[in-house]
């Protein structure tokens, strides 16, 4: 089965003023959309064609550049839509995110320096994320498409530090972008949900 872009979950302008409709539209439109019709050519007739975007990302890692580069973006993508909401983040979480938060990343406040940190430090393009390993929460970050899948983690949180995800809005200001996405706008229910499926 092809990918597929998935429409954006909210409106084009919901998350101003900490992401604009002009982001918004070229990185979803543009930039997305490139890494939909692009992984769907390559992977067409290679043994990936027909597998679930999991096993894709997995298998090609390391092995088809050029697959990988694309479906795991798609991928991160997929997902980081999702991890944003109008009046989202914050310190308002769900109970056992809360806990898991607390237990293993040393609290919110915590969470919060490391995850920042992790984004800003990341050179080049890259993710910052809040992954499941070993039963345990853990801020990661990985260059350019990769993800924790590729490192034996599952991913349920993760912020986009390419530059076309923050440039029209913060030119080259990653730290405040990246602090803007953890006060204003992750959706902690969907991190949650997440977080129960890899538990």
């Amino acid at each position: 089965m092809a990918f597929e872009l998935a429409d954006l979950p909210y409106a084009y302008d919901a998350l101003a003023p900490y992401m604009s409709a002009e982001t918004l539209e070229y990185h979803h439109d543009k930039h997305h959309q490139t890494y939909v019709t692009k992984g769907n050519d390559l992977v067409k007739g290679t043994e990936f064609e027909g597998k679930s975007i999991e096993e894709v990302v997995t298998g090609s890692f390391g092995k088809d550049a050029g697959i990988f580069n694309n479906v795991a973006q798609h991928y991160n993508h997929t997902h980081f839509w999702k991890w944003m909401k109008a009046g989202g983040g914050g310190k308002s979480l769900p109970e056992k995110l809360a806990k898991a938060i607390e237990s293993d990343l040393g609290g919110y406040d915590k969470f919060r320096e490391d995850f920042i940190a992790a984004g800003a430090a990341q050179f080049g393009s890259g993710w910052a994320w809040v992954a499941v390993k070993d039963g345990k929460l853990e801020i990661m970050k990985t260059p350019n498409g990769e993800n924790p899948l590729v490192h034996g983690g599952t991913p349920i949180l993760g912020c986009d530090v390419w530059e076309h995800s923050y440039y029209i809005d913060y030119r080259n200001k990653r730290p405040d972008y990246l602090a803007a996405f953890v006060d204003s706008l992750i959706n902690w229910e969907y991190v949650e949900e997440l977080y129960e499926a890899a538990s």
